[in-house]
C-alpha cells in the first residue's frame, strides 16, 4: 500500500488517463472551434462578396440608365438647336426673297425709266415746229437670282 503523503499506484494512472482524456478533448474543441471559425469566416466573406457584387451590377445599372438619359437629353437638345437653326435660315431666305422682289419692283417702275432722245430718220431737220422728240425706254437687265434652301 503506498503512503498517505505520496500519490502513488492506481489512483496516480486514473487521475493521469483522465487528465490526458480531458486535454485530448481540449485539443479537439480547440481544433473544432477554428475549424467552425474558418468556415464562418468563408460564408460571411461570401455573403460580403455576394452584397458588393449586388451593389456592383446595381450600381452599373444605374449608372448606365443615367448615361442613357444624359444621351436623350443631348439629343433633345441638339435636335432643338438644328430646329431652330432651320428657321433661322428659311426666315432669311424668305427675307432675303422679299428684298430682291421689292428691289426687283422698284428697278422696273416707271420713275426709273431712263429718256432717251432719238434724232429723226431725216438727217437734222426738225419737224413740227422744232420740237426734240423724246421717247422713254425701259432699260432691262436680266437679274440672276440665285436661292439656295437647305432643308432637313
Amino acid at each position: 500500500m503506498g503512503c498517505k503523503f505520496c500519490k502513488c499506484g492506481p489512483e496516480i494512472q486514473v487521475t493521469e488517463s483522465e487528465r490526458q482524456k480531458k486535454l485530448l478533448l481540449k485539443k479537439r474543441h480547440k481544433k473544432r472551434v477554428r475549424a467552425a471559425q474558418k468556415i464562418q469566416a468563408w460564408w460571411r466573406g461570401h455573403l460580403v462578396r455576394r452584397t458588393l457584387l449586388v451593389a456592383a451590377l446595381r450600381a452599373w445599372m444605374i449608372q448606365g440608365w443615367w448615361r442613357m438619359v444624359l444621351l436623350q437629353r443631348a439629343h433633345k437638345h441638339q435636335k432643338c438647336l438644328l430646329r431652330l437653326y432651320v428657321i433661322q435660315e428659311k426666315s432669311a431666305v424668305k427675307l432675303q426673297s422679299c428684298v430682291r422682289m421689292w428691289q426687283c419692283r422698284q428697278y422696273y417702275q416707271p420713275e426709273y425709266t431712263l429718256p432717251v432722245s432719238q434724232t429723226p430718220k431725216s438727217s437734222l431737220i426738225f419737224q413740227n415746229s422744232d420740237v426734240l422728240q423724246v421717247q422713254c425706254k425701259v432699260v432691262s437687265k436680266q437679274p440672276e437670282f440665285h436661292i439656295e434652301i437647305v432643308s432637313i
